[in-house]
């Protein structure tokens, strides 16, 4: 319960509390209604659901109020595998404050969940912070199963993030690759260190904004301002909030006040930028009813929305709540891959030797870019990029899952409305399906007799399930891919790399938790020139 209570002061005091107001938020809010909620949450669950779900295997300490909540360390995928391990390596039953969830930590359960019982298992939990961020869920990731959820993901996978569509966008990544380049050119010729976690996370970031408003986003200094408010959201999204563990207390004014203010001035602020963006693209003379093909084939993702509102029924929050959503799921997950990829190859150089190799040897030397048509020969860059992912998956555990009604799995009943979370990191290093499992280990995934060599992106494999898998499968898998591959091969033609000067040998690979996994320590990185010229 203490770490309950520190968190709570802590998300009061960051939100300004006034003393008198924070000193009865923590005597009414934190002690008594917790205990008494609770309390009536145990009675009306002592049959029915929670006998149901008493009969799965549950680690042992659980405590009033908090239930299972202090076991979870700072890392809680790590926490949850090593949980599971000793108490349920299937299906594992953990009490997170006032809410039974079931821990999915093994590839058999995975395919339970997420095939065998997928129509059961496809919808999301309600959150209030996702509420207020996504306009009501409104979005295509958050939002409960219905009819909105199932026409907002068809509008992405078939007019977004479809692969003509990420074709389409080839000559913005290839002229944002060049951009990057000539950065680090310029680095290189005067032997200075790059910060590279900056250097990719604005490459990402500039690539979804010219997919989501077009190329003038940067030049108008949008960029910097769409990055700043998909930190926070992801910060926001992806931290302790206490409604999600203890429903109950959204019923409490004070406290839903100052947990959601935060949430409600970032959306305040997406609202001034995306309704700005949306009238401007509105104006334009470009949406006509007899080229709505080609608008969706050329247009930018607002373009591609405005013409279709109509079709889907869409409203401006619709609107909006979707373009965030590309934000949130397009680029954190890329650039932390990235990242983790160059890391994994400085600390292990022969591998990356062996990716330079494959490069090099398909490309001109002296080319100006590795463009996407060099990149069909090169299976060992598919594999690092696969196992960068196997291991470092960017969302360790997926987005909730929640259970429409009951069902059952290996004997166990599930019953309807229980939060199920899959640990996608757990699959990932799954002894009984990857040899070695917690080295990074490119050539698992090249030909051969290996059974691992046809596993691709599309969800087909549960012991490999970066993108996740079933109805609520992140759609933008032909995106993701496309960028991570040209980035990592332009890297490794233009330039060898070394440490700073100064910095120890190894690489600090410490995480830090939150709706996505990141490197707690920015990589910092020394490019030498190899085939440079611009």
């Amino acid at each position: 319960m203490a770490h309950v209570l520190l968190v709570l002061v802590h998300e009061l005091i960051h939100q300004g509390a006034a003393p008198r107001a924070f000193f009865l938020a923590l005597l009414f809010a934190l002690v008594l209604v917790p205990l008494l909620l609770c309390f009536a949450a145990s009675t009306r669950r002592a049959s029915g659901d929670g006998e149901l779900l008493s009969e799965l295997p549950s680690p042992p300490g659980k405590l009033p109020v908090i239930g299972h909540l202090h076991l979870m360390g700072a890392l809680p995928h790590v926490s949850l595998a090593g949980l599971a391990a000793k108490h349920g390596p299937d299906l594992m039953l953990l009490h997170l404050g006032a809410v039974p969830t079931v821990v999915v930590s093994s590839p058999r359960a995975a395919e339970a969940v997420l095939r065998t019982h997928d129509h059961v298992f496809a919808s999301r939990p309600r959150s209030m912070v996702a509420d207020i961020i996504m306009y009501g869920a409104s979005d295509s990731c958050f939002a409960p199963y219905g009819e909105h959820s199932l026409k907002a993901r068809k509008l992405v996978t078939m007019h977004l993030l479809t692969a003509r569509k990420v074709r389409s966008q080839r000559p913005a990544r290839e002229e944002e690759v060049r951009l990057v380049m000539r950065r680090l050119g310029k680095a290189a010729a005067a032997r200075a260190p790059v910060d590279m976690s900056e250097l990719l996370h604005s490459f990402v970031n500039n690539l979804i904004c010219r997919a989501v408003s077009g190329k003038f986003s940067q030049e108008e200094g949008r960029n910097k301002l769409f990055r700043e408010l998909t930190d926070i959201n992801a910060a926001l999204l992806g931290g302790f909030n206490v409604q999600d563990y203890f429903p109950s207390l959204s019923r409490l004014e004070l406290l839903s006040k100052a947990v959601c203010a935060k949430a409600r001035r970032v959306r305040k602020r997406w609202d001034h930028l995306l309704d700005e963006l949306i009238d401007g693209h509105a104006t334009r003379s470009v949406h006509r009813e007899d080229n709505t093909e080609a608008e969706q084939e050329d247009g930018d993702f607002i373009d591609v929305l405005l013409s279709l509102q109509h079709e889907y029924g869409l409203t401006r929050d619709h609107i909006k709540a979707i373009l965030i959503d590309m934000f949130e799921a397009g680029t954190d997950t890329s650039y932390m891959a990235l990242e983790f990829a160059m890391a994994e190859l400085m600390r292990k150089p022969h591998l990356m030797a062996k990716l330079q190799e494959e490069v090099r040897g398909s490309v001109p030397k002296g080319k100006e870019i590795v463009t996407e048509d060099d990149l069909t020969n090169m299976a060992y860059l598919r594999a690092v990029i696969k196992e960068t992912l196997r291991l470092h998956p960017s969302v360790p555990l997926l987005i909730p899952h929640f259970s429409r009604y009951a069902c059952s799995i290996d004997g166990y009943t599930i019953p309807a409305e229980t939060r199920v979370i899959v640990n996608a990191w757990a699959l990932g290093r799954h002894d009984s399906y990857w040899e070695l499992a917690n080295e990074f280990l490119p050539e698992r995934f090249m030909a051969g007799d290996n059974p691992t060599t046809n596993i691709d992106f599309k969800g087909n494999s549960f012991h490999f399930l970066p993108f996740g898998s079933g109805r609520r499968m992140c759609p933008g898998i032909h995106s993701a891919v496309a960028t991570l591959e040209i980035m990592l091969a332009n890297l490794m033609y233009h330039f060898d790399w070394e440490l700073p000067t100064g910095l120890k040998e190894d690489i600090d690979m410490t995480e830090v938790f939150g709706i996505t996994v990141q490197r707690k320590e920015k990589l910092l990185l020394s490019p030498i020139c190899f085939s440079f010229k611009f």
